[in-house]
């Protein structure tokens, strides 16, 4: 199995690219490109569907034949709802940043008949979930029931620093529904302030995969199966973009039996 964890490669252009191919799995892939003002990023999408998520930054999008101008507005992770941009198969993109830009590149296979269309802070509602050091705060980007891609799910979450998340841990890796969905999913990682750590466990009830990563600023993880719980340490807030795909686009998840009491404590 690869490696579960994934560090930038350098610190501009094209820093991390995680395919189907070197995740060892079937269907999510993700880049992160890091662009001075000036710069462009583009791609053809192929078979595949994108949604590019204005990490931090600015810039200007095209789609296909369609021009979004202007996209994007915080300056840091921490500030809010991002923009993001929907691109589906068999179309192209490219992104000409503004100023300092980091864009995301989610994406999984493709089909139907879906169009490119921007996605601005609010078209979903802000989410709190938990309580006590369990909360963080979420803000869903392409969640299941917004009916408008073929598999691709996207959400990012910020974990206050000395709280957990992912937690209870869950697990989405049997196609079993209406109980569980098969999902695999990639964490991109950033800590508030970046000299900080966390860490996250991936492991499966029989322990057949069992292992704990040190969370650093820039990390990209991998969950192809089991439970995948992170914890941010005191004084550094945790920010993660999650991307999850998989036979279905339906977020099913399973709680660990031994810690699901934790939800009526």
């Amino acid at each position: 199995m690869p490696n579960l964890k994934v560090k930038p490669d350098g610190s501009h252009g094209r820093v991390t690219h995680v395919t189907p191919e070197s995740a060892g799995w079937t269907y999510v892939g993700f880049d992160l490109h890091r662009l001075k003002p000036g710069e462009t990023a583009s791609a053809e999408t192929g078979d595949r569907e994108v949604c590019l998520v204005w990490v931090s930054g600015k810039g200007s999008a095209k789609a296909g034949i369609k021009d979004f101008g202007s996209l994007g507005e915080r300056m840091s992770p921490f500030e809010g709802a991002p923009h993001a941009l929907y691109v589906p198969a068999g179309s192209n993109w490219s992104v000409t940043a503004e100023t300092e830009l980091e864009l995301a590149v989610c994406s999984a296979p493709g089909g139907g008949s879906y169009e490119a269309r921007a996605i601005p802070p609010g078209t979903h509602p802000a989410l709190t979930r938990g309580k006590g050091t369990n909360v963080r705060y979420v803000n869903n980007i392409m969640p299941e029931d917004d009916g408008a891609a073929h598999s691709l799910l996207v959400v990012e979450v910020i974990t206050p620093g000395g709280h957990t998340s992912s937690y209870p841990p869950h697990k989405h890796d049997q196609d079993n529904l209406p109980n569980e969905s098969f999902l695999e999913e990639t964490y991109y990682h950033r800590l508030n302030p970046p000299q900080g750590f966390g860490f996250q466990r991936v492991y499966t009830d029989d322990r057949s995969l069992d292992e704990v990563m040190v969370l650093e600023d820039g990390d990209v993880t991998l969950v192809p199966k089991g439970y995948h719980p992170c914890a941010a340490c005191h004084g550094y807030d945790l920010y993660y973009l999650n991307v999850m795909a998989g036979p279905k686009r339906v977020w099913k998840f399973h709680n660990a039996p031994e810690h699901e009491w934790l939800l009526k404590a």
